[in-house]
């Protein structure tokens, strides 16, 4: 039982860590040219329904990783809009111009 406990964390650690990187580059890199928001919106729903899913299950390391991966997908999304409203303000300013 402790060999499969120990899989299930390191397997979810490592889920988290990959898709926390991507949203991480997003964020240094200052721009989210080529992600999709609707990444972002499909995974806030579909981490949010396995959050309750396995709540309801009382599996935690689902519970864990859900939840975690919702909040990365929040984050995630929150800088995709902060990215696009960025881009749109400058094209403004340059139209303008």
């Amino acid at each position: 039982m402790a060999i499969t406990e120990g899989l299930g964390w390191f397997s979810s650690g490592v889920l988290v860590l990959t898709i926390g990187q991507q949203v991480w580059k997003q964020w240094k890199e200052g721009t989210s040219k080529g992600v999709s928001r609707w990444l972002f919106l499909g995974q806030i729903t579909a981490s949010a329904g396995f959050t309750v899913y396995s709540w309801l299950l009382r599996n935690w390391v689902f519970v864990a990783t859900n939840a975690l991966m919702l909040l990365n997908a929040l984050l995630g999304y929150g800088i995709v809009l902060r990215h696009r409203g960025r881009e749109r303000s400058r094209t403004a300013l340059h139209t303008a111009a």
